[in-house]
């Protein structure tokens, strides 16, 4: 695989650890359905009261990835503080990677590169402007955008509400499908049709913890042009609130990823 293709790999890999974690194990809690009554007022509200409450996580996650041109398997671990930082490290160190609300940095022993810049290197490859919230937004089955500062329209669309907005956008296409037991995402989808960019996450389960709910089974969707890219996560030994540190310090010596 030639270099580049191998950044492209593990930069997907690391925005999809990023965004996403999961449980298999955890029982399902969504079983009411939707109630045709309800404000669209009424589900947004409902949408940000059950936002997860936490101070730091840190636990494992198992990975599965396929491009259509290569697979992987891994399992890494993950901490996270919130509002923060995001540190990920695979096994022995071989890949670490570390975001703040200002930095996204990653490296890997064994092509002796790194990467240290901002989320204009992330925005581009999901093709969506990122920050550091959005990332924690997607990351607990939150809208990647604020539904409160634009107008949506509501419909039942199964057993989701389905919330579009209002008024058409000019950059991309958004859509979200709310569940209606605790008003979390069941799925949300960024698009560029012209662009014939997707970017797809669906939260298949949710689980409480300290009375507020989190994801338990997520996967990710990254269509660009004719490139599809399929990854699902499996999270294990989930910890809250306990001190935590992140180290993190780029190698001397190795080779920088530079943006062209």
């Amino acid at each position: 695989m030639k270099t580049r293709n191998r950044i492209f790999t593990f930069a997907l890999t690391a925005i999809a650890l990023i965004f996403l974690f999961g449980c298999k194990s955890a029982k399902p809690v969504i079983v009411a359905g939707p109630d045709e009554s309800i404000s669209v007022r009424s589900i947004i509200k409902n949408h940000y009261k059950n936002e997860l409450q936490f101070k730091t996580l840190r636990g494992r996650v198992r990975i599965a990835y396929n491009d259509g041109r290569s697979t992987s398997n891994l399992g890494v671990s993950l901490r996270m503080q919130r509002d923060k930082a995001i540190w990920i490290s695979a096994p022995l160190g071989v890949v670490k990677a570390y975001i703040t609300p200002d930095r996204v940095s990653f490296y890997n022993k064994l092509d002796q590169q790194y990467f240290d810049g901002d989320f204009v290197y992330l925005s581009r490859i999901v093709g969506t402007d990122l920050d550091f919230n959005k990332v924690q937004n997607i990351l607990f089955g939150q809208a990647l955008f604020d539904l409160r500062q634009e107008s949506y329209e509501a419909q039942l669309n199964d057993s989701y509400y389905q919330l579009k907005p209002e008024e058409a956008q000019d950059l991309f296409k958004t859509l979200f499908n709310i569940e209606p037991t605790y008003f979390k995402l069941a799925s949300q989808r960024v698009s560029q049709p012209w662009k014939k960019r997707l970017l797809e996450i669906r939260y298949l389960n949710y689980k409480s913890h300290n009375n507020t709910i989190m994801p338990t089974e997520i996967g990710i969707t990254a269509i660009d042009l004719n490139e599809r890219t399929q990854i699902d996560l499996e999270y294990r030994n989930l910890e809250f609130d306990r001190p935590l540190n992140f180290p993190y310090k780029i190698p001397k010596g190795y080779e920088e990823i530079v943006l062209e």
